[in-house]
Order: C-alpha cells, then sequence, then structure tokens
C-alpha cells in the first residue's frame, strides 16, 4: 500500500470552517432560543482562538455555566479570521446578542481560516444558515 492509498482524515480547511459554523450556527439557534425562554438576553462573544455565552445578570455579563452545552469552546486551528456584518465594534471579541424578544437583527458571521471563508447568516426570525 502506497501512501497515496491512504484516507485523509483530516479535513481540509474549508471542511474545518464549514463544520465550525454548523456548529456555531446551532449553538445560536439554541441561544436565541434560551434569551426567550429565559427572558433575559444571552450573548455569544468570540475572538480569533475562542468563543462562549453570556447571559445578562443586572448590569453585567456572565458566562453561561449551568449547561454543558454553553461551556467555551476553543478553535482547534486558530487563529480564525473573524468578521461581523453589521458589527458595533471592529475590535474583538465580537459580540452577538439576542434578547426575549423573538425578532432579533440579521447579521452575518464571516469566519475566514488562511484562503478560506465561510459565513453564518441570520435572518433575525430565528433562521440560521452557513454558506
Amino acid at each position: 500500500m502506497c501512501s497515496s492509498d491512504l484516507i485523509n482524515a483530516m479535513p481540509d480547511d474549508r471542511q474545518w470552517l464549514q463544520s465550525e459554523a454548523q456548529r456555531i450556527a446551532l449553538l445560536l439557534q439554541m441561544a436565541r432560543d434560551e434569551a426567550i425562554v429565559r427572558n433575559q438576553p444571552v450573548a455569544f462573544e468570540v475572538d480569533d482562538y475562542r468563543y462562549r455565552f453570556l447571559i445578562r445578570q443586572d448590569t453585567q455579563w456572565q458566562a453561561l455555566t449551568d449547561d454543558p452545552v454553553w461551556r467555551e469552546r476553543e478553535f482547534n486551528r486558530a487563529p480564525v479570521q473573524l468578521s461581523l456584518s453589521p458589527a458595533a465594534s471592529k475590535r474583538l471579541p465580537l459580540r452577538i446578542s439576542f434578547g426575549h424578544e423573538p425578532v432579533d437583527k440579521a447579521f452575518l458571521l464571516i469566519l475566514g481560516l488562511g484562503e478560506e471563508h465561510v459565513s453564518v447568516q441570520a435572518d433575525g426570525l430565528g433562521n440560521f444558515q452557513v454558506q
């Protein structure tokens, strides 16, 4: 058996980004629903090495730690290039907040690695699509 016969089990950058974007899109949908159920703002915060979820307690954001779903996650291929449109700030970490209302602002989150880019698009009505 020669080395060209071996299957490459490591996904390329595009496949990895696609998988990570799918996971983030699902978690964003869950965070939106969590904000509605809890009747408290929930936020997704991301920088080029990791992301996490926060909940608004009184006047401060605090890490959501009451469920392993909301645990902080590190990108295993970092740094990841990030952009958010519309963005409140160009500085990292980027933050996407969800309120207790079922309608939020539409946004586009772009994740990049090398020459590859994948986006998570939200329509503001609870639909998240990876492109």
